[in-house]
């Protein structure tokens, strides 16, 4: 076995670990007002990240394509309150339309 595959093997030991430290934690700070909230805006603050990392980044550079448009797409369909469905196919339907006539 390579040395990759023991950090491998090791990461995923730590990720197990640290799942399992989660059931000690004691029930009455787990229904904590304030770590209810820490909780909720941590997962939403994670969320946004991740959503603009993944549509302005194309390995290391910065990249503005089609992936804006369908952004925006069901940014707007989100706002107008609009069934999951609708905004998925919205922001597929941009990057499409915006693919093509030639962005991105």
């Amino acid at each position: 076995m390579s040395g990759l595959w023991w950090w491998i093997l090791a990461g995923c030991a730590v990720a197990y670990g640290t799942k399992l430290l989660g059931y000690l934690v004691p029930e009455r700070i787990l229904e904590n007002e304030r770590m209810t909230r820490a909780a909720g805006t941590l997962t939403i603050g994670l969320l946004a990240s991740l959503t603009i990392v993944n549509t302005v980044a194309t390995g290391t550079s910065v990249v503005f394509d089609a992936r804006i448009a369908a952004l925006v797409a069901a940014g707007v369909a989100l706002l107008l309150r609009a069934p999951f469905l609708v905004v998925v196919m919205a922001g597929a339907g941009a990057a499409a339309l915006s693919r093509y006539l030639g962005w991105g």
